[in-house]
């Protein structure tokens, strides 16, 4: 659809928006303002029917639960080639509510600025966020603060799902890329200073350079990025970023992880790692909110089946964690599973199984067994 008026009055475009979203025909879409003006219209959604032993409210009975995990509503535009925005809403703490809303300025391939809320640089599996993974379970190991909430506590203290308030500078330069952002960060208590989060990420493309949206990344392209071998380095710190009022310390964490994906004549391999290592210098008994002191990886191997079954393609994958906090019990993680990809990362579908007692907190869980099925879909 495309306004005949290089500037449409505001009540007419907001009744192509409110068509475009409430329309029962086009769930998404393009809405054209003049030659450099755009809105664009998307959503994205994952449920899940999980089966875990023991799980039940009577302590020994096996749980049964269809879990809604995301609801999201894409808004991106641009004024012109330069200035760009982007705004996505999810289901947070049982409340929809805004998770990305970002001022954009992309002037050219090696320099651009984002404002506002957004990811923190920070390692693969967090850049990936849950629409992107290679694995449905990707969130095992302990994760950096501004994506340790809602495992941990911290009532959004130190951002959600991944995101704070913040500015972030990225770009690229042949093979290499980078991001480097300031944010908020902790704010709770014991951030009496007021101390910012540093945050960066940089990545090396040893083959095929990856493509995605600014910084982020994909742990797999289902073959359709060629050969990718990259090796990322990440890191954040805060000062007086944990513990109390009383007894304020600082965090330190950094991650190395690793992709390489191969196309083969009869299918695509993928492997994909990492090792991660966090540090929180304080002595408070009772800080405001738990974050994982010690180290931590994963390995996960798949291979994408070259010949359609129906309208997609299997691809079975296996998955090992393993979680050593400086303090307290060791905790691992085994997923075996398999995804039946339709459409790439807009529409696919994931049964896996998994043992152990790992989890994103990286302290110890319950030893359990667990049974999923999830459906993916984006437009």
């Amino acid at each position: 659809m495309k306004l005949t008026s290089n500037r449409a009055p505001q009540k007419l475009l907001l009744g192509t928006l409110l068509t475009a979203l409430c329309g029962t025909s086009q769930a998404g879409g393009k809405i054209e303002i003049d030659d450099d003006s755009w809105i664009s219209l998307g959503i994205g959604m994952r449920t899940s029917l999980s089966m875990v032993s023991d799980a039940a409210p009577d302590g020994t009975s096996d749980s049964n639960n269809f879990n809604m995990e995301n609801t999201r509503l894409y808004i991106s535009g641009q004024a012109n080639d330069e200035m760009k925005f982007y705004f996505g809403t999810d289901k947070i703490w049982g409340e929809y509510g805004v998770l990305d809303a970002i001022v954009q300025y992309e002037p050219s391939e090696y320099f651009n600025v984002w404002m506002g809320r957004m990811l923190t640089p920070a390692d693969r599996i967090e850049m990936n966020g849950p629409f992107y993974g290679l694995t449905w379970g990707q969130y095992t190991v302990p994760l950096y603060p501004s994506d340790n909430d809602i495992s941990n506590g911290a009532n959004g203290q130190a951002g959600t799902y991944g995101r704070d308030e913040g500015i972030t500078v990225w770009g690229s330069a042949d093979k290499f890329q980078y991001a480097f952002g300031i944010f908020d960060g902790y704010s709770g208590e014991a951030n009496q200073s007021d101390a910012p989060l540093f945050a960066t990420r940089l990545a090396y493309n040893f083959l095929n350079k990856e493509s995605n949206p600014g910084y982020y990344t994909s742990s797999t392209y289902f073959g359709n990025g060629g050969d990718i071998f990259t090796v990322a380095l990440s890191a954040q710190y805060q000062d007086d970023g944990y513990g109390t009022a009383t007894d304020s310390g600082s965090f330190m964490g950094y991650a190395v992880d690793a992709l390489f994906e191969k196309v083969l004549s009869d299918g695509v391999v993928t492997i994909e790692g990492e090792y991660k290592s966090f540090e929180v210098d304080t002595e408070a008994a009772t800080p405001d909110f738990a974050m994982f002191d010690g180290e931590a990886q994963f390995l996960s191997a798949a291979y994408l089946i070259g010949n359609n079954v129906g309208k997609g393609k299997f691809q079975p994958y296996v998955r090992f964690t393993e979680n050593k906090p400086t303090e307290g019990e060791s905790s691992d993680l085994t997923e075996v599973g398999v995804n039946y990809v339709i459409n790439g990362h807009n529409m696919k579908w994931n049964l896996n199984y998994t043992s152990g007692d790992a989890n994103a907190s990286g302290a110890a869980g319950t030893d359990s067994d667990s049974l999923l099925f999830g459906m993916q879909f984006q437009l």
